[in-house]
């Protein structure tokens, strides 16, 4: 997430761009030995299909295919686009069609499009798109495939583009629209409704409404995920009812008990109507250790909340929802001291294999979930190279 802001502060002419974050992500982390080890006797272990996933490596300029195993979560790396210089992709995102995937490209101020064929493998299509904005970095497709979002983290807007499904092609949707400071994770509903972007130098959510490709302002928007602003909310999941929206905050403090953990989540209502946020009672909620949450994920059947940190020390926090409220309330043994990151966190649509991106080579550790308690088992083989550190990942299922 700040692999952006980092390479470009050390650019020439660049020491105006914010750091975000760059203390506590643009870490090398600490690979766990033995990770076979599990943290609980009992796992989820349902089989499925074999199928595909997508990394970007910002480093290398270039997009990783990766072959995931249905019946062990297993990764194995396919074929690497070609690298091209100074474009350092980062956000990344797959039509649902499973036709064309899209790469935002920070430095170049593109987007990337690839033909995806039958094996998996990407051709790219075409000159890259210009992405309407400075910095550009998390991208989403809406749910039904028509538009992707761009949030451009240097020129405080989000992009939107109308999607041609024959041939891939973007067409930018008005003018960029703002969305505060240095909008950094993007996050649309599942019904295609809302959208959510996090402004982590300020501790915001700027919200919008979402309809034919155009975004309004959300009453009340922006709200503050952290009590007195700041704190760094950045990662962003909803569960799949969009009841609840959790917001990671990495640089938030917690009171006593808790003073010792850096970093919480914060937990709201989605107003149905209007999409306006509402803190749950008991929000801000943190782990008994740790620090630094910055990707957090819903597990599919909105049971779970997890929220990982970069390193191996109590490094992947997780709760269970609350269903009539939202609240959440860690389950036993959490947090877990396992190899994690803060890049990205999310379960397959199956809900069989849990995947995390770390600043490191060995960029993305894999686990299988226990489905009654929510303990995490490391796959065997996890952590799986990505020959360079990711920046974002989406799969194909």
């Amino acid at each position: 997430m700040s692999f952006l802001r980092a390479a470009r502060a050390a650019l020439p002419g660049q020491n105006c761009v914010p750091q975000i974050f760059v203390a506590y992500v643009v870490v090398a982390v600490v690979v766990l030995a033995g990770l076979s080890l599990s943290c609980g006797s009992s796992s989820h272990s349902k089989s499925g299909p074999n199928h595909n996933a997508y990394v970007t490596l910002p480093s290398r300029g270039s997009v990783l295919l990766l072959h995931i195993s249905g019946a062990t979560g297993a990764i194995t790396l396919g074929a690497e686009t070609p690298r091209v210089q100074d474009t350092t992709p980062t956000g990344i995102a797959l039509l649902p069609s499973k036709k064309f995937l899209y790469a935002v490209n920070s430095f170049a101020n593109t987007i990337s499009i690839f033909k995806v064929a039958s094996d998996g493998t990407l051709a790219l299509s075409g000159t890259p798109t210009p992405a309407g904005g400075s910095g550009p970095n998390a991208a989403v497709i809406d749910p039904s495939g028509k538009y992707l979002l761009v949030t451009n983290n240097l020129s405080n807007t989000v992009s939107v583009f109308s999607i041609d499904a024959g041939t891939g092609a973007l067409s930018q949707v008005g003018s960029p629209v703002p969305a505060n400071q240095n909008p950094a994770e993007i996050l649309i509903t599942p019904s295609g409704k809302f959208v959510y972007v996090t402004n982590p130098d300020i501790g915001w959510i700027t919200a919008f409404s979402f309809s034919n490709g155009v975004l309004t302002k959300v009453p009340g928007s922006p709200f503050s995920s952290v009590p007195g602003g700041g704190g760094g909310a950045f990662g962003l999941a909803v569960d799949g009812s969009e009841r609840f929206l959790y917001v990671a905050n990495p640089a938030a403090s917690n009171p006593q008990p808790f003073s010792s953990t850096i970093g919480n989540i914060s937990g709201f209502n989605i107003d149905p109507s209007t999409g306006a946020l509402a803190s749950i009672p008991g929000s801000p909620f943190t782990a008994t250790n740790g620090k630094g949450p910055s990707a957090i994920t819903v597990d599919p059947s909105g049971k779970f909340v997890y929220a990982t940190t970069p390193g191996s020390s109590f490094s992947i926090w997780c709760f269970t929802i609350t269903p009539t409220n939202g609240q959440l309330v860690a389950v036993t043994n959490s947090p877990f001291s396992l190899t994690a990151g803060g890049l990205f966190a999310f379960i397959d649509p199956s809900g069989n294999h849990f995947y995390i991106g770390s600043q490191d080579a060995n960029g993305i550790a894999g686990y299988t979930y226990d489905p009654s308690t929510g303990t995490p088992t490391a796959i065997a083989g996890s952590p799986f190279s990505t020959v360079a550190a990711p920046g974002k990942m989406v799969v194909s299922e």
